[in-house]
């Protein structure tokens, strides 16, 4: 069964998979695509120096101190990656991704408080958590009230069995944990982006700015994002028309020709997510890969990896994750129907 950590979304128990060491669950040595085809779908982001961390009230503990980061250029996919280019990853190898795996419960409560009861055989079979809205007003401490163990949940099956991506192929895919994110990005050519190399290019070139349009308000003006409409987790109001995630590029793409920065879909970076690191002196290093392992006081026994720019989930009064600064983690072997990824490239 999948652990998740995303401490503001996700509930701290659910399903978590096996590792298989199987062929069908590794990319095989199948066609890859070529240089002209990976770079045609990215934008070089230039060097230069961030000033990472929080930029209003809103901001967390956890984006303090803020702090400047020399950032070398890098190439950067301009959208997340789809439903179309993940079936075509998986096609060309055989590809199966942590959410359609077996599940084996000693795996399972190595990250578990001690002493955690077995769950019934009947719920460790593959699958992933998935969104459900409440019917009224609930304490929004309790993620478990709107997030669900569903089998047969997966990239195929965003919401369960019963549902299928037929008509989202220009999508962002989700259901898909850092590992199966790796595992694309290693056959595209590419790789993860390092969280500051995330929210340099987030930026868009504006500086202490709060979104990646700047600081003009979510709700003000013409529509900048997919995000929650209405009373987090219950009454979307879905003024922009999407009740779950939007095709790429739906949206205006920020300074750097980068879209969905903002909203959509929370992304993985390569880095381990620590709480204190922004405080810690290796922060500042120029082109930090982060640290060298997970830290949350929230989630002690969890190994958390970082995902960044919010969701159609997240909502002004509650998760505000489409800031440029907003940082979550959530373990690697977690799928959620509201996570995917994009890749960069070195030059």
């Amino acid at each position: 069964m999948v652990l998740s950590a995303c401490q503001n979304e996700a509930p701290s128990e659910p399903p978590k998979q096996m590792e298989v060491d199987t062929e069908d669950s590794k990319p095989s040595e199948a066609p890859r695509p070529s240089n002209a085809e990976v770079l045609g779908g990215m934008v070089l982001i230039p060097s230069g120096t961030l000033s990472m961390g929080g930029d209003n009230e809103q901001a967390d503990p956890n984006e303090f101190p803020k702090h400047e980061v020399p950032v070398s250029s890098f190439y950067m996919d301009k959208t997340e990656v789809t439903n179309r280019q993940f079936s075509e990853f998986v096609e060309a190898t055989g590809y199966l991704t942590v959410a359609e795996r077996p599940i084996l419960w000693e795996e399972i409560k190595k990250e578990l408080p001690p002493g955690t009861p077995k769950p019934p055989d009947s719920l460790l079979q593959p699958g992933a958590l998935v969104f459900q809205a409440t019917d009224q007003p609930v304490n929004l401490n309790n993620y478990s009230q709107w997030w669900r163990w569903t089998i047969g949940a997966n990239w195929r099956h965003p919401e369960g069995p019963d549902s299928d991506i037929t008509d989202r192929m220009d999508h962002p895919v989700v259901q898909v944990c850092w590992e199966d994110a790796q595992a694309y990005a290693q056959w595209a050519g590419k790789r993860l982006p390092t969280e500051a190399e995330w929210e340099w290019a987030a930026r868009g070139g504006l500086e202490n700015m709060v979104y990646p349009w700047g600081n003009e308000a979510l709700n003000t003006g013409q529509a900048k994002a997919n995000f929650w409409q209405g009373m987090f987790p219950y009454d979307n109001e879905l003024r922009d028309g999407h009740y779950l995630s939007a095709p790429v590029a739906s949206y205006a793409p920020n300074g750097y020709g980068l879209y969905d920065m903002a909203g959509n879909v929370w992304e993985w970076c390569s880095d381990w997510f620590d709480f204190e690191y922004y405080r810690r002196p290796e922060a500042i290093q120029a082109n930090t890969d982060g640290p060298n392992r997970s830290y949350n006081p929230n989630m002690p026994y969890q190994q958390e990896k970082v995902v960044r720019g919010g969701s159609f989930l997240c909502n002004e009064s509650y998760c505000s994750g489409y800031r440029n600064a907003r940082r979550m983690g959530s373990t690697t072997d977690t799928g959620l129907n509201h996570t995917g990824f994009r890749c960069v490239k070195d030059l």
